[in-house]
């Protein structure tokens, strides 16, 4: 369907989805790993994506684990954005610490640094935006247009790929 606009003659496309957009802040604080991942659990049920959710909530608890450990520094926070849109969930991690993330050689014995290894194997693309101050780190997943059903896309992509702007620092970042 095609509607012309009161004052403008542009042709105007009503069809066109918006992004649907969830976020929220936390503190630094190693205890909001949990309740990032719930956040993102109740997310994914009011949006109706039910494939894909258990790789979607992996990912939101590396991300947040990898944000206070080395992204927020003392008195910031992190903010979790969600998104969906075109069969698609965008799940990004800001924070205003220094630095870019990235995948590097690991020790096979030590306990940690193996998240981002774990998101580019079970995201569909991920990647990192600079910001002022800070970054975001983010991942997408294959959805599908109704989220439910079969798994579409089988992950592991592990692309790293040019991402959208992310807009400036919301406040407390």
């Amino acid at each position: 369907m095609t509607v012309v606009t009161h004052g403008d003659d542009h042709p105007v496309n009503v069809e066109i989805q918006p992004a649907l957009l969830r976020e929220r802040f936390y503190p630094r604080s190693r205890q909001t790993v949990r309740p990032a991942r719930e956040f993102a659990a109740e997310t994914l049920h009011a949006w109706g994506v039910t494939c894909r959710r258990d790789d979607v909530l992996l990912c939101v608890s590396e991300l947040a684990t990898n944000a206070l450990l080395h992204g927020v520094p003392p008195g910031r926070g992190y903010r979790l954005r969600m998104l969906r849109y075109e069969g698609t969930v965008r799940v990004e991690v800001h924070d205003s610490g220094g630095g870019r993330p990235c995948i590097g050689r690991r020790d096979p014995g030590a306990e940690g640094g193996r998240g981002l290894l774990l998101v580019a194997a079970v995201a569909d693309r991920w990647g990192t935006v600079p910001r002022v101050p800070g970054k975001v780190v983010w991942c997408e997943f294959a959805v599908g247009e109704g989220g439910g059903g079969g798994q579409v896309g089988e992950g592991g992509g592990g692309r790293v790929v040019g991402a959208v702007g992310a807009g400036g620092p919301p406040d407390g970042l």
